[in-house]
């Protein structure tokens, strides 16, 4: 006879399970913040809609940073380091929002799924990890992936496919970056994320300044409060969870992107973007499971 579960809901769920339906809810509500952003950028300079979204965000996250206290931001380990990752930081988000100008909102998330291979290639040298005959067997095919996803097309601009590597790289730097600077809080990562989009938009914006109507308004400011509660579900979720079993659900943001992009814009990606999609996605999976298998302990022997 099968055991009764008395439990019922959220209350009676493990957290492990748990965790997966929270990271699922953060990658829904990055692909939701993707594609309102693609809508605002056909009439919104990048510049303006990074000087909303960040003014947005730093007003939800300034409370948090008063409770938890401000002194860490001035004592930041490692500035120069800081600084760097703010600068990686601010051209990915730049680059990605200048690329759905152009680009189906899937394919510029293909490349940007990409970002897992990429980190695994440059850790050795920047981390001084060490990555095995399989990891790099994996890289060498995510990077096929990546080469059949960015094969242009008469239908395709090829700039900003470019500007796209250059985010997809900028991005894989800033997540190198963060590893190195495990002992500053989340906290401050985030403000100096935000407060580096924002300082990057008030400088953009002169150039290019529409005022926006009231509804555009409120998804301009919309755009910071999801980013917000989307890092919040990432966040969360990889405290309930192993990353090793959340991690691999970052790829549910290219069906989004594929329904999104559709119903939104009309776009459909192209075949050889789902053909590289899908390596890329293979190629990470291979690079979860070794990372996962390395970081286990080995296991004891019985006499």
């Amino acid at each position: 006879m099968s055991s009764v579960n008395t439990g019922s809901g959220l209350s009676a769920m493990s957290p492990a399970r748990l965790g997966v339906l929270v990271m699922l809810a953060g990658m829904f509500l990055f692909a939701v913040n993707d594609a309102v952003g693609k809508y605002l950028v056909a009439s919104y300079s990048v510049g303006q809609v990074l000087l909303l979204r960040s003014a947005v965000a730093l007003v939800i996250l300034l409370p948090f940073l008063v409770k938890s206290g401000i002194g860490p931001i001035f004592s930041a380990e490692r500035p120069w380091l800081q600084f760097a990752r703010v600068v990686f930081s601010t051209a990915e988000v730049f680059c990605f929002y200048w690329a759905v100008y152009y680009l189906p909102l899937a394919d510029v998330m293909t490349y940007w799924l990409a970002a897992p291979i990429y980190v695994a290639a440059l850790s050795p040298f920047l981390l001084r990890e060490k990555v095995g005959a399989i990891r790099w067997a994996a890289i060498a095919i995510g990077f096929i992936g990546v080469l059949i996803a960015l094969a242009p097309s008469g239908e395709v601009n090829p700039l900003a496919i470019l500007v796209s590597v250059v985010g997809t790289l900028a991005f894989a730097l800033m997540v190198i970056t963060g590893r190195t600077l495990r002992g500053t809080p989340d906290t401050v990562l985030v403000f100096f994320q935000i407060g580096g989009a924002l300082v990057a938009g008030l400088i953009l914006t002169p150039f290019g300044w529409v005022t926006p109507t009231a509804g555009d308004f409120v998804l301009l400011g919309t755009l910071g409060v999801v980013a917000m509660l989307a890092h919040i579900c990432v966040n969360r979720a990889v405290k309930l969870a192993d990353a090793a079993i959340v991690a691999p659900l970052q790829y549910t943001l290219l069906p989004w992107a594929i329904v999104l992009g559709y119903l939104f814009f009309g776009d459909l990606p192209r075949p050889m973007t789902l053909i590289g999609a899908t390596i890329i996605i293979a190629s990470g999976f291979i690079i979860f499971i070794r990372e996962n298998r390395a970081k286990r302990p080995p296991t004891r022997k019985r006499a």
